[in-house]
């Protein structure tokens, strides 16, 4: 059974796209902890991350490094958080979160309610940060 992510790669689940290529997809979190906050994640469907071969492992730090570059262009923050937890989808996923403390990164925290056209907005800007890279 295909995971929700692997429905948004595949277009079943509407997504807002920042960048994909072969083998990786990064879209916004639509529960953001902050504005510009991506998930990264491989097309592969792999649980957990400590499952992928080392290349894998490897080319999706250097899509998420990417990624989080475009999205500290585009969102004002002192720096670039990134966290795997893992648990609530059985999909390896990179989450991309611009931050100004350490509490930023807090899952407790409520979560951002965005409106559509500020998501379009987001994503377009980050992906066009992403191409120019």
């Amino acid at each position: 059974m295909a995971t929700i992510f692997s429905k948004i790669i595949d277009g079943e689940i509407p997504s807002y796209k920042i960048a994909e290529n072969d083998d990786f997809f990064a879209f916004m979190d639509i529960n953001p902890l902050a504005k510009g906050h991506t998930l990264v994640i491989p097309k592969k469907e792999v649980d957990y991350i400590l499952d992928l071969d080392d290349d894998t492992t490897a080319e999706l730090w250097k899509f998420a490094k990417k990624i989080g570059k475009a999205v500290e262009s585009i969102v004002p923050c002192k720096k670039i958080g990134f966290t795997v937890i893992g648990l609530e989808v059985p999909h390896t996923h990179i989450h991309v979160i611009p931050i100004n403390t350490i509490y930023d990164m807090d899952f407790k925290q409520p979560k951002l309610k965005l409106e559509q056209e500020e998501f379009i907005d987001l994503a377009s800007r980050i992906s066009t940060a992403f191409d120019e890279l």
